[in-house]
């Protein structure tokens, strides 16, 4: 048998939601000692209820009484089937508009309406009250819901109850297995010899025995060492089905009603959302961003303050808001959940969640409704801009499968994949035309140097750093760009010298020729020859006239060479030499030696041991101006 979906019951006190859900199933749903000492149910009731050998519901009983609506969403959240029960001799009532207005709030797909103890009126009474209830459906989810007249007495229209029921599920699609696991806890227990059990409905996804689901909102996880779906062991529970899962790894405290299991890296606590937020037209007041209010989503409630651009919410309205809770729940785009507030307490409105995790402190509203998960794709990364949003958070953001969101990128417009994470086509066509941009303004601001530092302008771009490597290739691959090194400039720049420069770039080579072994610092030789004396020493390094030994002080090339020459010919394989040992074979002051002697060192002339240095033959490293190399 498969369990396809969750039917859960609504109506007032005492219209027989419990006895009925007994004829139909054999399962007498009150557990609870006081519910069976006040004849009333208080606490969320299940069973199996198989319609066929194809088709099996789990039920979820719920509280009809005012003071235990809150129990009621525990256990309406998430159902994808309503069985409305109104008692023929009393009709409609106050909690059977409340439980109404919830099951239209959560979106709940279809249903059938059971008029219970028939039995106790006559016809004529019976055709007023289907009347009256008819009027009642009008505009709501169960508006062609069928009306089944029942008794549980005399077994009066249980079996086209049930016929309803199974032509009522057939019309609603399963729940895909292939989707992120969720399960609402709504009891928590302990059993001698077994230890932690929780109970929910398995939203979406799957979950085995064995397997490790994470416990949120707290964090940490647990080891599912046994499944049960309706009082019998399995080895998964299928999604849309009640299961009671053994576990393994965490305290029954931590469990509580309000948590949720999942085994997805993709879910975060939010504790601030974005929704589109709809005020019930019966609100005694409109909703303030200071109202303070209960948010019910799955088996959580929370208090919350809901806040809408253009001021208050009125009754009747609907508006994209900020959801600001006082304690983190775990949401996905999509999500269906009912707001409650005023003293006494009752039913104001609810909402669908947008963006359970949006990406700043106060987030603005969106402006419009995203009904679909590619819409919401659109407005989450109209959000996110140059951070980009992570390609496995997409589930959650914007409430599709996996395989939903692999299908909607393979034909995504206006989005762009960079690395692991997804961005708004804008956004990397803008980055890209500031990277050119960056380029250029290198270029005309230093017009001698030969490009720009590619770390310098890949920060500068304030793109996540897959985007910036995918715009830099991009832009080579076009021709707009070339890279030399740890540089980029545009394709085919060279630096211009106008005829002033020329002459100080040769005057500059003149000085460091003529001034031989002891040469000038940048400093000295800018007071010389001027402030653009820098740039020019450093095209002269990369034509290979001058070498940088040391930060502030260039060689000519050929000195340079010849004191390494020099200095290879005068020393001896293996022998260590003391700086002081340097200065008499070299001859000039420790103000040069000691920058050269490092120089060597870098470049494996030589090799700095704790008793001097020690000469390196030029198979280990060839020096660059002797042996053709590369600069330093």
């Amino acid at each position: 048998m498969v369990c396809r979906m969750i039917l859960g019951t609504a109506g007032h006190i005492d219209h027989g939601k419990t006895a009925l859900v007994r004829a139909l199933t054999g399962v007498d749903t009150d557990r609870l000692a006081e519910e069976k000492r006040r004849g009333i149910t208080i606490d969320l009731g299940f069973a199996p209820l198989t319609l066929d050998d194809e088709l099996r519901l789990g039920v979820v009983d719920v509280p009809g009484h005012e003071a235990f609506v809150r129990n009621m969403l525990a256990g309406a959240t998430g159902v994808d089937l309503a069985l409305l029960v109104i008692a023929a001799d009393e009709g409609v009532m106050p909690q059977t508009r409340e439980h109404l207005a919830i099951l239209d709030l959560l979106g709940v797909r279809g249903g059938v309406v059971a008029l219970t103890k028939r039995d106790l009126v006559d016809d004529e009474w019976a055709a007023l009250v289907r009347d009256d209830v008819r009027a009642a459906l009008a505009e709501t989810c169960l508006a062609h819901a069928p009306i089944i007249e029942t008794s549980v007495l005399t077994q009066q229209g249980l079996d086209a109850l049930r016929a309803a029921l199974a032509a009522a599920a057939r019309e609603i699609p399963a729940r895909d297995a292939g989707d992120l696991f969720r399960l609402p806890v709504d009891r928590a227990f302990t059993i001698r010899g077994t230890g932690t059990v929780v109970t929910g409905t398995v939203w979406s996804g799957s979950v085995s025995r064995e397997g490790v689901v994470r416990v949120l909102p707290a964090g940490g996880t647990a080891r599912v060492r046994g499944v049960e779906t309706h009082g019998q062991a399995a080895e998964r529970a299928l999604p849309g089905s009640r299961a009671a899962l053994a576990l393994a790894g965490v305290a029954v405290d931590d469990v509580r009603r309000g948590t949720v299991l999942v085994s997805d890296g993709a879910w975060e606590p939010s504790h601030v959302l974005l929704a589109e937020v709809a005020l019930l037209a019966s609100a005694a007041v409109p909703l303030g961003p200071r109202s303070r209010v209960r948010f019910h989503l799955g088996t959580v409630d929370v208090g919350a303050r809901i806040v809408t651009p253009g001021g208050a919410l009125p009754p009747g309205g609907r508006k994209q808001a900020r959801v600001v809770l006082d304690a983190p729940v775990i949401a996905r785009a999509g999500d269906r959940f009912v707001i409650r507030g005023g003293s006494p307490v009752v039913t104001l409105g609810g909402g669908i969640v947008n963006d359970p995790t949006p990406p700043h402190r106060r987030p603005r509203p969106w402006s419009a409704s995203a009904p679909s998960p590619q819409d919401r794709l659109a407005r989450v990364l109209e959000s996110v801009g140059n951070s980009g949003v992570a390609r496995t958070a997409l589930p959650v953001r914007i409430g599709a499968s996996p395989t939903t969101v692999d299908t909607l990128l393979a034909s995504a417009h206006g989005a762009i994949v960079a690395g692991d994470r997804l961005f708004a086509e804008r956004v990397v066509h803008d980055a890209a035309a500031r990277l050119v941009a960056l380029v250029d303004a290198h270029h005309a601001h230093a017009p001698l140097e030969h490009g720009a530092s590619l770390q310098a302008v890949r920060a500068r771009l304030a793109v996540p750093d897959e985007v910036a490597a995918r715009l830099v290739a991009d832009a080579v691959a076009r021709g707009e760009l070339e890279l030399d090194g740890g540089a980029v400039r545009r394709a085919g720049w060279v630096p211009a010298l106008d005829d002033a420069q020329r002459r100080r770039r040769d005057e500059l080579l003149a000085t460091l020729q003529q001034a031989g072994r002891e040469p000038p610092s940048v400093p000295e030789l800018a007071a010389r020859h001027g402030g653009d004396t820098q740039a020019l020493l450093r095209l002269l390094e990369r034509d290979g006239h001058v070498v940088q030994v040391e930060a502030e002080r260039y060689y000519a090339r050929p000195v340079l060479d010849d004191m390494i020459a020099q200095l290879r010919a005068q020393l001896a394989p293996g022998r260590e030499y003391s700086p002081g040992d340097f200065r008499d074979l070299l001859g000039f002051s420790r103000k040069y030696l000691i920058p050269f002697l490092e120089y060597c060192d870098r470049v494996g002339i030589t090799e700095r041991r704790p008793g001097g240095r020690v000469p390196l033959t030029p198979a280990v490293r060839a020096h660059p101006g002797v042996e053709g190399g590369a600069g330093p």
